[in-house]
């Protein structure tokens, strides 16, 4: 097993925390742009392969390393995961080449124990088949693993980023045809940009409002 990477744990933790505290606030106001080239392309390839094995798509292109092709459709790569993670709205950008060589490490680890033989124009990580990806994957969310917490923020960061395009205005998302909404079915907003739900989801109402609830639908 290699020596996993010098880096700050607490810090990571810290780090994910506070991005997964300030989502929220995150798509309600314009940003600059978010980019990924200060990153490099190794750290960004195993960030969106790890992406890529909770919520597969398809291949960008042929000669796609790091998506696996292992679903019709678009995954968390093309939902923009990677724009979430490095946006200027989120103190991650500094951790996230840390993340990504702890991932590499611990897939260098997986393919030494099982005597898998890793290209070497590729992160370890991107090495692996999917269904490799995807064992060691389920592994590092073991309750016994170490980094378990890291791996299940950066899990829910990956998620978000599909189903909520969590980094951008929900309406100018959808508007602009996000993979991840349109794929899950997400409604569109009224004219006037915001969400009402004149039918009940479950067709009937479970209860009634509280007496105290504002005109605005929130609680006194």
């Amino acid at each position: 097993m290699p020596p996993a990477p010098d880096i700050d744990r607490r810090a990571v933790l810290r780090g994910l925390a506070a991005a997964v505290a300030a989502l929220p606030a995150l798509g309600t106001v314009a940003a600059p742009a978010a980019s990924a080239a200060s990153l490099g392309s190794w750290p960004v390839s195993t960030l969106e392969a790890f992406a890529d094995t909770l919520v597969p798509g398809e291949r960008r292109s042929s000669s796609d390393r790091a998506i696996a092709g292992a679903a019709p459709g678009p995954g968390a790569v093309q939902a923009g995961v990677i724009a979430l993670l490095t946006s200027p709205g989120l103190p991650l950008n500094p951790l996230l080449p840390g993340i990504a060589a702890l991932l590499d490490a611990r897939a260098t680890g997986y393919a030494v124990g099982k005597l898998i033989l890793l290209p070497i124009d590729r992160p370890p990580f991107v090495g692996l088949s999917f269904d490799h990806r995807t064992t060691l994957v389920a592994r590092l969310f073991q309750a016994d693993d170490l980094d378990r917490a890291i791996w299940q923020l950066l899990a829910f960061l990956v998620g978000l980023a599909f189903d909520t395009a969590a980094h951008r205005h929900t309406a100018q998302a959808l508007a602009e045809g996000h993979p991840g909404l349109v794929w899950t079915g997400f409604p569109p907003p009224d004219a006037d940009g915001l969400w009402r739900y004149p039918a009940h989801s479950y067709g009937t109402a479970l209860a009634g409002p509280h007496p105290a609830t504002t005109p605005s639908g929130s609680p006194a």
